[in-house]
């Protein structure tokens, strides 16, 4: 018997460390795992990507459809950067693909390939100021982004999951919102 040379790659977007402090996943199983861990993070904390990948997506998608479309411009890039993409590269992949499927005219349709947001998460979003664009930079969206996932575990009584909790209202996967409150260094008032 010959002997061979293996590694494992394993992914997951849970919290292994946290999954076996709670029980829920094998503690000698996550220290094999964990020889070598790479971290890549979401979508929504690199907006910087998202017009390369939807520019790339838009190309392959108009190719594959026979289509010819104009690149994707400087309002679809900020309404594309501006979206939480809780599914990540292939929500945004999907969304692309729906956009060039429906698109008119040679332009991209991303009103109606973008997904609305939730009711109740709506209801959190401040109105824009009048005469106000709408685009906002990197940083206006991430303290905007704080600011509404505050107030929705305010509302919530900081609970994080369940029926009851902020994730629900906000339309996210409490694993989500969990990542999202460490990013951006959200912790509840003692």
């Amino acid at each position: 018997m010959k002997r061979r040379d293996v590694r494992v790659v394993a992914a997951t977007h849970r919290d292994l460390k946290e999954e076996a402090r709670e029980g829920r996943f094998r503690e000698d199983l996550y220290y094999r795992l964990n020889v070598f861990p790479i971290r890549v993070p979401p979508l929504r904390e690199r907006v910087e990507d998202i017009p390369l990948l939807a520019g790339a997506f838009l190309e392959r998608f108009a190719q594959r459809n026979g289509r010819s479309l104009a690149p994707l411009t400087e309002a679809d890039a900020a309404r594309l950067k501006a979206y939480a993409w809780p599914g990540n590269v292939r929500e945004l992949e999907n969304v692309i693909e729906r956009a060039v499927i429906i698109a008119r005219d040679g332009r991209l349709d991303l009103d109606r390939a973008l997904p609305e947001l939730p009711p109740a998460a709506a209801a959190f979003a401040p109105p824009a100021p009048a005469g106000d664009s709408g685009i906002r930079t990197v940083s206006e969206l991430q303290q905007l982004e704080r600011r509404n996932l505050v107030r929705a575990l305010e509302a919530c009584e900081w609970k994080v999951a369940g029926d009851d909790g902020a994730a629900k209202l906000l339309g996210m996967k409490p694993s989500t919102l969990s990542s999202r409150i460490k990013a951006l260094g959200i912790e509840k008032p003692r």
